[in-house]
């Protein structure tokens, strides 16, 4: 297959949410206390709630940068890309980038909604949480139906109503919520705990998909205060691994067998030694753990309600076979720095051509997957010939996706933050 004749739905891109946001979205008694950006002294537009700051980190924003100018420090919306905030630019870069629809993550609220789980003023904090959801849904994926797969946020704090609010939003249309890696980080029942059973049951009910991003817990992997960046990045993915090993294990599939859950950004090439490694731990100790899926194995379990998702992972495309052909979507990632937007769809096509990978294994991950697991149809939209990446650019010819310096100088010869400090951030 041309990539030009390839369907690309990415299940995990992110949005920097816009200032204008919560304007209007809110009961009259919360207007003046509405999360809101404000620039501050050093140059930064940060968001601030409750007496909280928070910076759009610039790792979360660099499409169109060059490299040497990634890094952690805050940023301002004139130092990105109008397609990380502004939804009319977004279609534009994604069309640029050969890519029909995205699933889009939050930022400021972090990839879990925990920001508003640690609000004192409960009813604010549910306001707040439905009037960006109401946000995403309505405005930046109603603005171009057929482009987005809406994603809601949920209110950690209280099942029963999280679960109303699945339901709320799956009202709207939308079947996919995000949540966290491991509730017991945040203080909260950990996922052993029947505390979480009215959400799961609203989850089957409505057939909405549970997003586990890496990082939605705040727990980053430190191994020591002093050791280099490049340690955290590299083990970003093993939250996710442990994320799996709780659900696999835990009472929740076997009382909800008909809960989907996906592990977001997490990739995939880990997955065949996990699996053999849940058998292996099934076979050697169930008699004493007490353990007892029946007639299946664990790997079975993960292949019924797991769905995997990765961004570049050549040894996971080719044992794709080993994790499940049916349970791999393909992910870009814009506007993060692990995205190779706006050339994604020529690398996935290049891995591709090495391990031979059929055009049926193609389209089940570039977008088939995603349109099943997620109820999503675009070509009820717009006609399967205009979704193609050649359509999709074509329509966008001279959109400028250049690789362009948007370094302002105001970082230079500033300190790399510790992995200590990092955590300290992600946790705050």
């Amino acid at each position: 297959m041309n990539v030009e004749d390839m369907i690309f739905i990415s299940v995990d891109d992110h949005v920097v949410e816009p200032p204008h946001l919560f304007d209007g979205r809110l009961p009259a008694r919360y207007a003046d206390r509405a999360p809101r950006v404000v620039r501050t002294d050093e140059g930064n537009d940060v968001w601030t709630f409750e007496g909280a700051q928070i910076p759009n980190i610039g790792l979360n924003a660099v499409a169109g940068r060059p490299k040497e100018e990634y890094g952690v420090n805050p940023t301002a919306f004139d130092e990105m890309r109008p397609g990380c905030y502004d939804v009319h630019e977004r279609v534009k870069d994604m069309s640029a980038g050969g890519v029909l629809a995205t699933m889009n993550f939050p930022s400021f609220p972090s990839f879990s909604g925990r920001l508003f789980l640690n609000t004192k003023d409960k009813d604010l904090a549910l306001a707040v949480v439905q009037a960006y959801n109401d946000w995403h849904i309505d405005e930046w994926c109603g603005s171009y139906p057929g482009r987005f797969i809406p994603m809601a946020l949920p209110v950690l704090w209280d099942p029963e109503l999280c679960a109303q609010e699945v339901r709320r939003v799956a009202a709207k249309g939308c079947h996919s919520l995000t949540f966290t890696e491991n509730p017991a980080t945040l203080g909260l029942p950990s996922f052993h705990d029947d505390h979480w059973d009215p959400l799961w049951r609203a989850l089957v009910d409505e057939g909405t998909i549970l997003n586990i991003h890496l990082g939605s817990s705040g727990q980053l992997a430190v191994t020591a205060p002093n050791a280099p960046m490049d340690v955290m990045i590299t083990l970003q993915p093993m939250n996710i691994c442990a994320a799996a090993a709780d659900l696999v294990w835990s009472r929740v599939f076997k009382e909800f067998p008909a809960l989907k859950v996906a592990l977001s950004e997490g990739g995939t090439g880990w997955i065949p030694y996990f699996l053999d490694r849940l058998d292996r731990t099934y076979d050697m100790h169930h008699l004493w753990t007490g353990q007892d899926f029946g007639d299946r194995r664990p790997s079975d379990v993960f292949r019924e309600h797991i769905l995997t998702c990765f961004i570049a992972d050549p040894i996971g495309l080719s044992l794709r076979h080993e994790i499940g052909i049916d349970n791999i979507c393909w992910e870009q990632d814009y506007p993060h720095s692990d995205s190779s937007w706006p050339h994604a769809p020529e690398e996935l096509h290049r891995v591709a051509a090495r391990y031979g990978v059929p055009d049926e294994d193609l389209n089940k991950i570039t977008h088939e997957n995603a349109m099943r697991w997620y109820r999503f149809d675009p070509f009820a939209h717009r006609p399967r010939e205009r979704c193609t990446v050649g359509a999709l650019r074509a329509e966008v010819a001279g959109h400028d996706v250049s690789i362009r310096s948007m370094d302002k100088g105001r970082y230079a010869g500033a300190e790399r933050p510790s992995l200590g400090e990092l955590a300290q951030r992600a946790t705050a």
